[in-house]
């Protein structure tokens, strides 16, 4: 249970390269161009192709997209490029029937395939009623299947939480429950027509909405024989530092345990950025194919769905329920809870908390000592009001843990050198839960010389795994080489920030840019981070156009879409409050609409 192994999938035909199976993680990236302009979308496909992606994605809004898709294959062809191209699809299914004999594999989304175009409306459907509905869905459903069967054309059907029909929201709420059950409606009619070539997508720009939805998946799909391969993605998780860290939190978690066929990156930047991201993050996870095994057990309470916070005492501001700390050994941004500053004792009282290696502590009120795990007896001794004990995963025997546990006071920095440092971790925190020890433990990260992309990445996924699932009380992330300690402060507060476990800035909900985006959406969020980035306690939803929009933003509290060429239409939650906002007037508009809801502030 704590092992890395790929979970065992069926093989899915996508062109030339299949996906599943055996075969490795496959990483894919979308073009931001009109489906119409051929020589922009080729060329569009050709740099992500270069940048390494095995399959390109393209949007088609009509039947005229559709169909220029195949001059855009045939233009590829001819130029020696055979990567497998994707159609995405929403509100129309006869522009899908006509992709799914230009490309070799289309998109569509469950929430918008059959049903009524989302209103957020409530219906009280009978069982009947919700049977026909089932029904229709199957009609439509069925004689694209036969058009994928004749081209060999696979299919991705693609749940996003921010496009759920009111059908599904009707009768399941917006939850993960509800996400699933669009999804399985559809597999359901596969099967039942004996067609397999089938990839699954369920996303979210909440990670933890994410990480639930897949795991309630794959539960679902284990009680009824399906093992399709999953594609997985946090949708809109913005730009720069933001985007790589929420994408790693949520997409590393579940590369973790195993889970994912083939990924992609959603960066509201040049889409053939994504591409290194995705190869970094698959790399990572995939090299701890058979690693040194771990040993140990779940607590019987554990629930691995939803997995649910420990019982920890409080020490100061660390555990039992308090936001979770961070450590560092410098500010940032953002001041880290703790600063280390190992055998430098401040000369006067510091204004910040402050930890320092035992052998210079003495009392001081705003100073703590931290102890190696070779320094128990010290650690019991001290009159420290919190005792910090360094421990490694491979010292957390059941002797030192069990004096662990008749230490007051005490905070435990646990360290993993470990090829798995995510299943190494969670052995020994079940081990201390099943043992009832409450002391709060700080996961601390430690990399050599990792540029600033690549320790983004791999401590989003090592420690965003590990508070998503809520194993620990904090994080501390260190690293040798030209990254500034002060970096690494900024980037744990983006990792607990990416888990939905503490806020400390601007969370911008923004969509990676396809063909359907009726602005300039890089420049666009950088405006609105100008304006409003000070605003630390809100989230600001900047999405291309309605497809996602109004949904993803329903997390959020205001929202910035496209809803013409060039127009803005302006929300406040779910709510539409403006509509046809000149682009170059729509950022005034959007701070004049927060100060009338009194969320604003100067900076």
């Amino acid at each position: 249970m704590y092992n890395y192994r790929r979970r065992k999938t069926i093989e899915v035909n996508i062109g030339n390269t299949p996906l599943g199976g055996s075969h490795p993680i496959r990483i894919q990236s979308m073009t931001n161009t009109s489906t119409l302009d051929t020589p922009s979308s080729v060329e569009q496909c050709i740099d992500i192709i270069e940048a390494g992606a095995h399959y390109v994605r393209l949007t088609a809004q009509g039947v005229r997209e559709a169909e220029n898709l195949a001059n855009i294959r045939q233009e590829l062809r001819q130029r020696g490029y055979t990567t497998p191209l994707v159609a995405d699809i929403h509100f129309n299914p006869h522009a899908a029937d006509v992709a799914a004999e230009n490309v070799e594999k289309v998109r569509i989304n469950p929430g918008n395939f059959v049903d009524r175009i989302k209103t957020f409306k409530q219906y009280d459907y009978t069982d009947e009623e919700y049977a026909t509905e089932l029904q229709r869905i199957r009609e439509r459903f069925t004689p694209f299947i036969n058009i994928c069967k004749a081209h060999h054309t696979a299919i991705r059907i693609g749940v996003n939480h921010g496009s759920l029909s009111d059908r599904i929201m009707s009768r399941y709420g917006d939850t993960p429950q509800g996400m699933v059950e669009s999804c399985m409606e559809f597999l359901r009619v596969c099967c039942d027509e004996n067609f397999y070539d089938v990839v699954i997508s369920i996303k979210a720009s909440n990670t933890v909405i994410m990480v639930e939805t897949v795991r309630r998946l794959i539960a679902a799909m284990d009680a009824e024989d399906m093992h399709f391969p999953l594609h997985l993605g946090v949708t809109e998780a913005g730009d720069s530092e933001d985007g790589r860290i929420k994408s790693a939190v949520g997409i590393g978690t579940l590369l973790a345990q195993g889970i994912g066929d083939t990924i992609r990156v959603s960066l509201s930047e040049d889409p053939q950025n994504e591409v290194p991201v995705a190869y970094k993050l698959a790399d990572y996870i995939t090299s701890r194919e058979g690693h040194t095994p771990i040993t140990g057990s779940r607590p019987d309470t554990y629930n691995p769905i939803q997995p649910q916070s420990r019982t920890t005492y409080a020490c100061h501001n660390i555990g039992n329920g308090q936001l979770p700390v961070v450590i560092g050994s410098a500010c940032g941004k953002l001041n880290p809870d703790f600063i280390y500053t190992g055998q430098h004792m401040p000369q006067y009282e510091p204004a910040q908390p402050t930890i320092v290696d035992s052998a210079v502590y003495t009392t001081c009120n705003n100073v703590y000592p931290l102890f190696k795990a070779s320094q128990i007896d010290n650690a019991a001794s001290t009159d420290a009001s919190i005792r910090f004990i360094e421990i490694a995963c491979s010292e957390a025997n059941e002797t030192l843990l069990q004096r662990i546990a008749g230490i007051d006071r005490c905070v435990v920095i646990l360290t993993s050198r470990h090829t798995n440092p995510v299943g190494d971790c969670q052995a020994v925190v079940d081990r201390m839960n099943i043992a009832g020890i409450k002391a709060p433990v700080i996961f601390k990260a430690s990399y050599h010389e990792e540029c600033a992309e690549d320790l983004q990445v791999k401590s989003g996924a090592d420690l965003g795994a590990l508070m998503i699932d809520h194993y620990g009380e904090g994080i501390w992330l260190e690293n040798s080489g030209s990254v500034a300690a002060g970096n690494c402060t900024d980037y744990a507060f983006g990792i607990l920030q990416a888990a939905r476990l503490r806020t400390s800035k601007t969370e911008y909900i923004s969509c990676p840019s396809c063909g359907r985006t009726l602005f300039n959406l890089q420049q666009t969020i950088a405006r609105v981070k100008a304006a409003t980035a000070h605003l630390k306690e809100l989230k600001i939803g900047i999405m291309g156009c309605i497809v996602n929009g109004p949904g993803e933003m329903a997390d959020a509290d205001y929202g910035y879409v496209g809803c013409g060429p060039r127009r803005i239409a302006l929300y406040k939650g779910k709510t539409c409050i403006e509509r046809n906002i000149p682009e170059e007037e729509a950022v005034e508009h959007l701070i004049n609409l927060i100060k009338e809801y009194g969320d604003w502030h100067e900076a």
